[in-house]
Order: C-alpha cells, then structure tokens, then sequence
C-alpha cells in the first residue's frame, strides 16, 4: 500500500512538474511574441486585439479556424503516433497530397447519388491513397535500406508533381486560369454544422484523436509501437516484430493524412486545386511536438495552430504586423515546449 501511495504520489509529482513547465513555456511565448511586435514598431495590444478579432471575432470567423486546424490535428496525429514508434516521418505532406488526389478520383470517376455513400466512398479512398503512399516510403525502408526521413521528404515532391501532372491532364478543367478539377457534385461535398459554421471534417478529426490515444494506450499495437519507440531489441524481446510495427504506424499515418487531404478538398475547396496541401505537412510535424506525441494533446495544439492562422491576416491588415510573425512565434513556441518537457529536466 505505502509503495502504491509512493508510485502515485510520485507521478503526481511529475504531472505538476510538467504543468508548471508548460505554464512557464507559454508565458515566456507570450512575452517572445510581445517583444517581436513592439521589435517591428507595432502596438502588441492593439495586434493580440487583432489576432483575437480575426480568429474569435465572429461565428463563421471560429469556422474557418476549425476548419484550418483540422488537416494539422488529423496528420499531427499520423505523426505523433510514428514519433513515439521512433520512425521520423515526415511526408504528411506528400500524404496530403495523394490523399486529395484519391477523393477527387473517387467523386469525379464514380458519382453516387446518395450524398453518404459518395462522401463515405471519397474520404475512404483518400484515406487508402495516403496509406498507399506511406507504405511506399515504409517499403523502401524495410527493404532497401533508405532511411525513412529520406524516403519521405523525397516523396513529398514526388507527390506534388504527380498531383500537377494529373491536373495538366485527365483530371483538369478546360479553359481554367490555373491547374485545378472540376467542381464535385453536390452529394460529394461535406456539409457544414450550423452550430459553429464547420465542416463535417473536424469532429472526424477530433474522433481521430481520441482514437489514436486508445490505441496507443489501450492496446498491444500501442504498447509495441511504445516499446519500438524507446528499444527495438526490446520490442524483439517482447514478441513483436519491428518491421511489422513500422509498415503498420506508417499505414495508419499515411491514412490519416490521406483522409486529412480528402476532408480539404471536399470541405473547403470542393474540388482539386494545384498547391492546396502546401505546408499542411510540415505544421504537422509542429502540431504533434506541441501536442507532446499524444494524440489527445493534439487537438490543443492544432487549434492553437490553426487559430493563430487564421487571425494572422487580420492583425497584418489591421496592425501592419507581417504574418510571417505567427510562423516565427509556432517555432518559438515549440522549442519552449521541448526545453520545458524535456525528460532530463523532469528527472
């Protein structure tokens, strides 16, 4: 009894060493951020009021948010959860990308009346298109030899080229100023929920979520992709077999950016367009080390991501703050969160 008292009195101990931490890496955020704008000649309150404005100041403003966070939580999620398993993935992008490619195949080449079997059948196929090109990379690990950062930073390009190719080609429209699809039928678009103005996409993103943290933590694929992460001649040990865990975290990655780059299009642009996953990969990688590689812890930092975002044009229309700034703060603050939670300092 006393060594179960000490175990928890223990952790507790280290969950408000963490929460302190944290607390400390967002005000010294804060501060960064407000020292950058007064930096650059501009008022910080009068830029915070506008960031605030331009992310909360209205309902359909809270949507867009949303909306901009959910591809950053679903392939922050693929990421965190190959982090953990201790393989660096970092093609989320090119992910994306196929993932998009996949749900306009799927609407354009086999229209469905029904508005739940065509979208059901577009985001399945993009979730299959981003596994496929995750296997890719996983394939060229575990059977050549080529480190897997390699493999999917490669193929991150090797995607969006064959994205431009495509819509130069059987998948573009005629006469249009830039290289995008036609629009999708109505039955293939998400709806939107009134309550928030969002689409269909984030909740699914949030069950992701959640389901990623009870995989992780509730199941023997979550406990061998833990052990993989922290020793493979321990997952060895323990009967479980690392190439097997390896193609599967990136399958499941590779789906969940898939699904991520589906969800884009059929939400917000509602048809293919060249470009559209630019960047969404590598603020993955940004959202799953804010979120701590738990999947959970994701959907904070996805939003906080995400709203950032989207009050960034407001505070440079209204300020003259550059949003540039937003993506210097993200970096800021993800170096803060690592030196606050690293394990040596909660030892």
């Amino acid at each position: 009894m006393d060594g179960g008292r000490l175990g928890v009195s223990g952790a507790g101990s280290v969950l408000q060493t963490l929460g302190a931490r944290l607390g400390l890496a967002a005000l010294l955020s804060g501060l960064t951020a407000v020292l950058l704008v007064v930096l650059s000649g501009h008022d910080p309150v009068a830029a915070v009021q506008a960031l605030a404005a331009g992310a909360f100041g209205t309902r359909s403003l809270i949507g867009a948010g949303l909306d901009r966070s959910t591809p950053y939580l679903l392939a922050g999620v693929g990421v965190a959860l190959c982090f953990r398993a201790g393989i660096i993935n970092i093609g989320a992008e090119g992910q994306i990308a196929v993932g998009g490619l996949g749900a306009t195949a799927a609407a354009l080449g086999a229209p469905v009346g029904s508005p739940v079997a065509a979208i059901t059948l577009a985001l399945i196929a993009g979730a299959l298109a981003g596994a496929a090109w995750s296997g890719l990379a996983a394939l060229l690990h575990l059977v050549r030899g080529v480190h897997e950062v390699l493999a999917t930073l490669l193929l991150n390009f090797v995607a969006l080229l064959l994205v431009q190719l495509l819509l130069a080609g059987p998948l573009g429209q005629a006469g249009a100023g830039f290289l995008q699809s036609p629009r999708f039928p109505p039955s293939a678009r998400l709806p939107r929920l009134p309550l928030l103005d969002v689409h269909l996409g984030f909740p699914l993103a949030v069950l992701a979520a959640a389901g990623g943290t009870v995989l992780l933590w509730r199941t023997r694929l979550g406990f061998g992709l833990r052990v993989l992460g922290a020793s493979r001649s321990a997952a060895r040990y323990a009967g479980f077999r690392p190439p097997v865990l390896t193609m599967l975290v990136m399958l499941l990655a590779g789906a969940l950016a898939g699904l991520a780059g589906a969800i884009e299009i059929l939400g917000l642009h509602r048809r293919l367009v060249e470009g559209f996953s630019n960047g969404f990969g590598f603020r993955a990688v940004t959202v799953a080390l804010l979120g701590l590689l738990e999947p959970v812890l994701v959907v904070p930092a996805a939003l906080f991501v995400g709203f950032m975002e989207a009050g960034a044009l407001s505070m440079q229309r209204e300020v003259g703050v550059p949003t540039a700034m937003v993506t210097v703060l993200e970096g800021l603050t993800v170096l803060y969160v690592l030196a606050a939670t690293s394990r040596r300092g909660l030892r």
